[in-house]
């Protein structure tokens, strides 16, 4: 009995060793790994998108940086997975040794037992073995073990079959995680290869920049006129949502129009979930919050950013990251047709839209279609920010689920 019980929990080092946790882990992985391929397919697209149309050098080479830096986090997560991989093969062979050395001790040990059995057939044997018993209760003791040896040679057999089963399952899944770490080495070495050519496009193309500073200083300054007139147009949408836009009167009174009340109920709900908001739309970051320094001119600061920018596929649909109502659609040099959406307290912007699903006064849910991106010089990248009821613009990727 002590046998079955022993053979039983080794095969239960078996089941450890593959936890759950290790698994889940690698299927987050795997998970990241394929958003990162797909984000570096749409950066792809609009870099080529970007060379035949002749477009802004200063765009193919925000593209192409991005391209770098997605690459290079793809090639992170892969250096993790095999790392990850890696110890679940030692952590394997480390339990199917365990089980195949005591395995073995223990089929010698089997072995014995029913070579004793065999030299010891003789019936009578069995018979002077109970009548030898000192009273009854010890020759009915060993009158049942002796019925029940035969069942339980038997069993123990078959526990040790299915643990020689279980370490060939074993040895074969072992296999397996060797080959796909292998694949996942060589897929390695090749996108290592393609990013060293990636970074040598960067190069290349740094160096044609400086000699056009003139040209794309001029580029920004425009960039930065749009930026402003966004920010502008925003903090009036704003004002202009909680009634304090002192040049919409009352006609017959002449008097401002009074504040409209804020849902402090949503506000709070909008509040409560930060950093649970899901993604208004799919795709690599090609922009983040604050002040950036170009790349190449590192003394020129860049236009402030009070959102962040996502490189999409063409004709992408934008969904609203919250309850809310439609306070205004806006046009703007460079940013198209905005939406601005009212949650309580707080608002959110969807810019550079193509078509447009929703009007002022419409009230939406959370994930609900608002309209798709517009491809603007060869480039289609959406433009999303949060303010607060303070006309403070906020960090979305801290509002945003974690990608």
């Amino acid at each position: 009995m002590r046998l079955k019980t022993a053979l039983i929990s080794i095969a239960a080092l078996i089941t450890v060793s593959a936890s759950p946790m290790c698994a889940q882990s690698l299927k987050e992985r795997q998970a990241r790994k394929s958003r990162l391929e797909k984000e570096i397919a749409i950066l792809d697209r609009q870099i080529k998108e970007n060379a035949s149309k002749n477009a802004s050098a200063m765009s193919r080479l925000s593209l192409i940086e991005n391209k770098v830096a997605t690459r290079q986090e793809l090639v992170n997560e892969s250096d993790a997975e095999i790392s990850d991989i890696d110890a679940r093969i030692s952590s394997r062979q480390h339990a199917i040794d365990s089980l195949s050395a005591r395995l073995d001790t223990m089929t010698v040990y089997y072995d014995r037992l029913v070579m004793n059995a065999y030299k010891n057939r003789d019936a009578r044997v069995w018979y002077m073995y109970i009548l030898a018993s000192d009273n009854l209760a010890q020759g009915m003791r060993r009158f049942a073990y002796l019925r029940n040896l035969s069942s339980q040679l038997n069993a123990q057999a078959a526990v040790i079959k299915s643990s020689r089963d279980e370490i060939v399952a074993q040895k074969a899944e072992l296999d397996s995680l060797r080959n796909g770490a292998q694949e996942l080495r060589s897929k390695r070495v090749k996108d290592l290869e393609t990013l060293k050519s990636e970074e040598q496009d960067v190069r290349n193309l740094s160096a044609r920049l400086k000699k056009e500073k003139s040209k794309y200083q001029k580029d920004l300054a425009a960039k930065k006129q749009q930026s402003d007139a966004l920010e502008r147009e925003i903090r009036k949408m704003i004002a202009s949502a909680k009634g304090g836009d002192s040049s919409r009167k009352n006609s017959k009174s002449g008097t401002s129009k009074p504040k409209a009340p804020v849902d402090y109920k949503l506000s709070t709900e909008f509040a409560s979930n930060k950093g649970k908001l899901p993604w208004p739309a799919k795709g690599p970051l090609t922009g983040r919050f604050g002040k950036q320094y170009h790349s190449v001119y590192k003394s020129l600061q860049l236009p402030q950013n009070n959102g962040v920018s996502i490189a999409v596929s063409p004709d992408s649909e934008v969904k609203a990251v919250f309850n809310g109502t439609v306070v205004q659609i806006s046009v703007l040099p460079g940013y198209h047709q905005c939406i601005l959406i009212q949650h309580g307290g707080y608002f959110t912007l969807y810019s550079k839209m193509k078509n447009v699903y929703v009007k002022a006064g419409d009230k939406v849910k959370t994930e609900q279609a608002l309209g798709t991106v517009d491809t603007i010089d060869g480039e289609t990248v959406f433009h999303f920010e949060i303010w607060d009821d303070n006309t403070v613009p906020q960090n979305p990727e801290s509002w945003l689920r974690p990608r």
